[in-house]
């Protein structure tokens, strides 16, 4: 097989990573299958830079996923799954970069400070009676999730706290 065939084939493959649904790891796992052993696939013998962009597609996603739950103007889209779904997808991020040795570093900086604008604006919009509170998990749930991305509670803003409905979901 040609070496352009076979970075085309890496190329498409990791476009459908990067563009998949709800978990992506799925996705890689379903690619590789497809690029090394069904018998309908290519056949390919891939390397670990060559696998590399796949994995990378599998970052990339879980981030727009957890954007897309961090940015205010989605809370009354369809799209939205709120804080609750951001938090697993954080921590399913989390495992699959340590599982893979892959550095979050940008992806963590990232979501801390959308995390930060996210709390900043909805406190504003509930104290300002425009909304209600979306936040639909525990105030212990984004204490962990601030914590894991390397904010303290003085990092966030005052009055956060009140946003959740409930101590424990």
């Amino acid at each position: 097989m040609k070496d352009l065939d076979k970075k085309a084939y890496i190329a498409e493959e990791a476009f459908m990573v990067l563009h998949s649904g709800e978990i992506p790891e799925i996705v890689l796992h379903s690619s590789l299958y497809y690029l090394t052993e069904d018998p309908d696939g290519p056949g390919l013998e891939l390397n670990a830079d060559e696998i590399l962009p796949l994995k990378q597609g599998v970052v990339k996603r879980y981030q727009e996923i957890i954007l897309r739950d961090l940015e205010p103007k989605n809370r009354d889209k369809g799209i939205y799954r709120g804080l609750a779904r951001c938090v697993v997808n954080w921590q399913r991020l989390l495992r699959f970069c340590s599982r893979e040795s892959l550095d979050f570093t940008a992806a963590r900086t990232e979501t801390a400070a959308a995390l930060q604008r996210f709390l900043q604006q909805e406190l504003a919009d509930v104290q300002s009676k425009k909304r209600s509170s979306s936040i639909n998990c525990s105030r212990a749930e984004i204490e962990k999730l601030a914590d894991s991305l390397g904010l303290s509670m003085d990092d966030l803003p005052e009055g956060w706290k009140g946003l959740c409905s409930e101590e424990e979901t």
